[in-house]
């Protein structure tokens, strides 16, 4: 069995998506682990240059076996948005498997980002307003929603209703902006997880099973340690690294 992981020992940008591209060229998966679509790598090959925020750079090599881990903070409009691109741009359609288990960054998510950077002036953080920091306090609140809780539309519109009624008192009182209705953002995700529902799979069982078998396995991740909560420059790092 071989697995090998790629990750930055600094603040990012170290050229990961590249070794990663040279490395998925005799990997059976790629594996995207942790984060979210504030960060990208990029990829220049015969297709052109492409920004991958989400998707694993083993996309481009029809043989490999492309998993979304459950500790990337999935946005499916953006998700949606990069398999748009690649099918555009004529890349073969990719081998994909979308952990059961990932949990969704929700609209009220970025919205919670832009509207604190707003209110904190010259004091913001500098967030990219992808709704991480939100997302990532939402889940270890447990109150996020996984995406294979999308079969239950009546369980997924209670844990809404549920993390809504404290948002929307910050909504309305502390940064006195709109509120927000649960019908809206359940069409607004079941709409956009629709086409990615027959990726999703128990990718945990799926690597086990692959190490077993004695497939290689590429570990994709994202940012660096200097951008880590732990280990980083707290408190100004990604909450995502």
């Amino acid at each position: 069995m071989s697995a090998t992981a790629i990750v930055g020992a600094n603040w990012g940008d170290e050229g990961k998506g590249k070794m990663t591209d040279v490395l998925a060229a005799d990997a059976d998966f790629v594996v995207r682990f942790q984060g979210g679509n504030n960060a990208g790598h990029t990829i220049i090959n015969q297709y052109g240059k492409f920004a991958l925020h989400l998707l694993p750079s083993g996309v481009f090599y029809p043989a490999i076996v492309n998993v979304i881990g459950p500790g990337v903070a999935l946005n499916l409009a953006a998700l949606n948005e990069e398999l748009a691109t690649l099918q555009a741009r004529g890349v073969p359609t990719p081998q994909l498997q979308i952990s059961n288990r990932a949990q969704l960054i929700l609209p009220y998510h970025q919205l919670l980002d832009a509207y604190e950077e707003e209110r904190l002036g010259a004091a913001s953080f500098g967030s990219t307003k992808q709704g991480i920091a939100p997302f990532y306090a939402d889940k270890y609140l447990k109150i996020g929603v996984q995406v294979g809780e999308l079969a239950d539309e009546a369980r997924v519109a209670e844990r809404l209703e549920r993390a809504l009624a404290a948002k929307n008192v910050l909504f309305a009182q502390l940064y006195k902006k709109p509120t927000v209705h649960v019908d809206d953002i359940m069409n607004a995700l079941y709409q956009a997880a629709e086409p990615l529902l027959p990726y999703l799979a128990d990718t945990t069982q799926l690597l086990h099973a692959a190490l077993r078998a004695d497939k290689t396995i590429l570990l994709e991740g994202q940012l660096g340690a200097l951008r880590d909560p732990d280990h980083g420059i707290y408190p100004y790092p990604s909450s995502s690294s």
